[in-house]
């Protein structure tokens, strides 16, 4: 069922069923007042009769010991007088006696004949009156007043089932116009949904909308980049395996060996390059990393520095590490802080120290690791190209992808990498990670 519909048939049924309910109790009041009103006037009728006969001359009276007097009829009533001693004095009808016939004071119904009548008995001065309406002449006149009650109340229901029809279309066009908007793109189309004239209700929609639209665009990007990325970079160790396995397979000897070497040094060279686009990959996108293992600072650093197989003796460390957690799981804080390990290894000169320490700023929530080198560094140009993919300085070896990496690790998990120039000669990376709070 669609909304359009649900909605017609829920705000239709309420209003029905209230303008029903309002019109039960509006006739079952009038009905109520109508009686009340008619009794009244059978009461009022008795009274007034009453008055009559008190006021008519002394030789009435006389005349009305002999014969009954006949009263004028008043439309839609029968009215009777009796004497103390029960004579008829006064009547409308000639026919009414049973009807008529003095009975209990107020109101009661009788019948003669299938006829239902409405009676009223009154005393005053020692005379009794009595008065009496056809029923079937007020239920003639109720029916007429609930005629004329209730043909306003269903025009005013088919006016507010109209004015419901036309707000419901009216109210849902938004989400009409939104639905043919998005039938009328193309597949491969990303952009934005426009959100100019959509309504306050519809714009967390329309905004959740462009925002997993982006998402997809990001991830299509992603998947195109890694693509041509390992296209570009995949193709020349591809190249070199393939040419030193050709010259093995022509040559004997020592060349045939050198040229082995070479092709198993391309596969090395390979299979590092794809590791880490695959790393590069998984970090960019929004796969989970979590293992349930305690991201502390010792155990990453303690991680990192083993798995560049590099002797402990080279690196120069403090005594004591911060006892914090950092808040990201520890795999991706060991490849992080491994890469820059790497790095400044690679490029500080084969037996110059690396310097590793951290600094925790409790204010902040942070602690950042400073990795510094003691080569030729970097000018100011290469500085801002160094965290870029594939970009290696001049006459050095390496997939480009380690600092890559670093930077996408700490923008994932709300960190930074920055670089510096420190007094005397070197590089210094500085890796910033959130920590989480003591408990």
């Amino acid at each position: 069922m669609s909304l359009r519909t649900r909605l017609l048939l829920t705000l239709g049924l309420t209003l029905a069923l209230l303008w029903s309910l309002a019109a039960a109790w509006l006739m079952r009041d009038l009905e109520e007042q109508f009686v009340a009103t008619l009794d009244q006037r059978l009461a009022q009728s008795a009274r007034m009769v009453a008055g009559l006969m008190a006021q008519l001359p002394e030789e009435v009276w006389l005349q009305a010991d002999q014969r009954a007097l006949s009263i004028p009829p008043i439309e839609g009533l029968a009215c009777q007088v009796h004497s103390p001693r029960g004579e008829i004095m006064a009547r409308t009808h000639t026919d009414l006696e049973s009807i008529l016939a003095p009975g209990e004071r107020g109101h009661a119904y009788r019948e003669e004949g299938g006829v239902t009548w409405r009676v009223f008995t009154y005393e005053r001065g020692g005379l009794t009156i009595t008065t009496a309406d056809r029923m079937d002449e007020r239920d003639m006149l109720l029916r007429n007043v609930f005629q004329v009650a209730v043909v306003p109340f269903a025009v005013a229901l088919q006016g507010s089932m109209v004015a419901l029809w036309l707000g419901v279309l009216r109210g849902l066009a938004p989400l009409s116009r939104l639905r043919d908007s998005l039938a009328r793109r193309h597949p491969d189309a990303l952009a934005p949904v426009a959100t100019y004239g959509v309504p306050v209700e519809l714009r967390p929609l329309v905004e959740t909308l462009n925002g997993l639209l982006a998402r997809i665009q990001q991830a299509i990007v992603r998947e195109q980049r890694f693509t041509n990325d390992a296209a570009h970079e995949l193709k020349t160790p591809l190249t070199a395996i393939k040419t030193h396995l050709q010259v093995a397979s022509r040559v004997e000897g020592e060349a045939a060996r050198q040229a082995l070497a070479h092709a198993e040094e391309g596969v090395g060279r390979l299979s590092r390059i794809l590791d880490q686009l695959l790393m590069l990959a998984r970090v960019e996108g929004r796969l989970q990393f979590e293992d349930g293992e305690r991201s502390r600072v010792d155990d990453v650093v303690e991680l990192a520095l083993r798995d560049t197989g590099v002797d402990p003796a080279r690196f120069r460390m403090p005594a004591a590490w911060p006892a914090v957690e950092l808040a990201l799981p520890r795999e991706l804080a060991v490849t992080a802080l491994r890469n820059l390990v790497d790095n400044a290894l690679r490029h500080g000169g084969e037996d110059q120290p690396v310097a590793v320490d951290a600094r925790l700023d409790e204010t902040a929530g942070e602690l950042t690791f400073r990795v510094r080198d003691h080569g030729p560094g970097v000018d100011d140009e290469a500085l801002g190209q160094m965290a870029q993919r594939f970009w290696r300085a001049s006459k050095q070896r390496g997939s480009g992808l380690g600092l890559a990496i670093v930077v996408a690790i700490a923008e994932r998990f709300a960190g930074r990498l920055d670089f510096a120039r420190p007094d005397g000669d070197g590089l210094e990376a500085r890796l910033t990670f959130p920590v989480l709070a003591s408990r």
